[in-house]
């Protein structure tokens, strides 16, 4: 299987299943010097972790990351730091009766059709367990860019969005709820809506948002590697994700050029931001903003009629513990590949000019 690798200087491979005896990865190119907080990456590992509240899966993981390299005495050295999670309430049982069954939108078929063989347990290397390696990785490309600030959050679950621009928004609430919504009263209705839908055994969608702040002009790599596509491969190889937009969006499509240009300011700035702080594939010192759509988890607890490997319809109904929207959990996964983007594009920065 090739692809588990991300990034051209900071780079991560990952490796593992869900249900495996661990999960982990090897980042390579982190610079030495680093001083890192042990305690930031835990903490962001447990905002990602299941089992953190009534509207997620219940499957208990503590997520303790395991350091076996690359790091001494709390500062990185430069070599490769591989780490791994072990994978502690495993209950494979849950998915054997899928062994030769198909679940409708899930990986399952394609996997066996292109490897001729799968591992049924929770997906295996699909399952988005898999981005717990990630958001490790995430979380030590934060304290790289530690003059960045990076907040993502959850901005709508189905048809419930937060109508107000995030610059009126207060990023201090994100985790003062379930859901990491900045804004209590939308707070409040996306979980309800989440426990309605949980209640009838289905599951939704919804987006989030993510702002970054701080980031200098010129990071980016044109004419391939623009920092906003690079951030949406990133964005876009995350579990469930179904579309990304950045700055005006799919809106500015609807614009005159009048409108849509962004006018500078004898300081460089400019008075509006449609531009998503990006312009010509580079960062140019302004916000940087974009959302991303997450679809309904796929696993419903109800009768589905699908196929199994020999062709013939069968029906099934998903067992296990799984998440009714995946959004909440999914706002550090967010985070930290925005973070491995930009700190890959900081390293490749220093090398453009003396």
């Amino acid at each position: 299987m090739a692809g588990n690798t991300f990034g051209t200087i900071f780079k991560l491979t990952t490796f593992g299943e869900s249900h495996g005896i661990a999960i982990g990865g090897i980042i390579d190119g982190c610079p030495a010097g680093l001083k890192l907080d042990m305690e930031a990456i835990q903490r962001d590992l447990d905002r990602r972790r299941p089992g953190q509240s009534k509207i997620v899966t219940q499957r208990k993981e503590s997520d303790t990351v395991q350091f076996m390299s690359g790091i001494f005495e709390g500062v990185t050295t430069g070599t490769p730091i591989g780490f791994q999670i072990v994978n502690e309430n495993q209950k494979s049982k849950d998915y054997s009766h899928i062994k030769d069954t198909y679940r409708p939108s899930h990986a399952d078929k394609v996997y066996d059709d292109k490897y001729g063989v799968r591992d049924y347990r929770g997906g295996g290397r699909s399952s988005a367990r898999e981005t717990a390696s990630r958001v490790v990785a995430g979380a030590i490309a934060k304290q790289l860019l530690n003059s960045f600030k990076i907040n993502a959050f959850t901005s709508s679950v189905g048809d419930l969005f937060i109508d107000k621009p995030y610059q009126d928004l207060d990023f201090n609430e994100i985790e003062n709820n379930a859901v990491r919504c900045p804004d209590s009263a939308f707070a409040k209705a996306f979980e309800e809506k989440i426990m309605q839908v949980r209640k009838a055994g289905d599951t939704i969608g919804g987006t989030i948002t993510c702002v970054i702040q701080n980031v200098p002009s010129g990071l980016g790599e044109p004419v391939f590697d623009k920092l906003h596509a690079d951030l949406a491969k990133a964005m876009l190889s995350i579990n469930a994700v179904k579309g990304f937009e950045y700055g005006s969006g799919f809106c500015g499509a609807k614009m005159k050029g009048s409108e849509h240009n962004d006018l500078y300011n004898e300081d460089g700035t400019t008075k509006t931001n449609l531009s998503g702080g990006i312009q010509g594939g580079i960062s140019n010192g302004m916000d940087i903003y974009f959302r991303v759509a997450f679809k309904p988890v796929a696993t419903l607890i109800q009768n589905q009629e699908t196929i199994n490997s020999a062709g013939e319809k069968v029906m099934m109904q998903g067992k296990g513990r799984h998440d009714p929207c995946v959004v909440p959990r999914a706002v550090p996964i967010v985070e930290a590949m925005a973070a491995l983007v930009l700190a890959d594009h900081f390293l490749r920065a220093r090398t453009t000019r003396l």
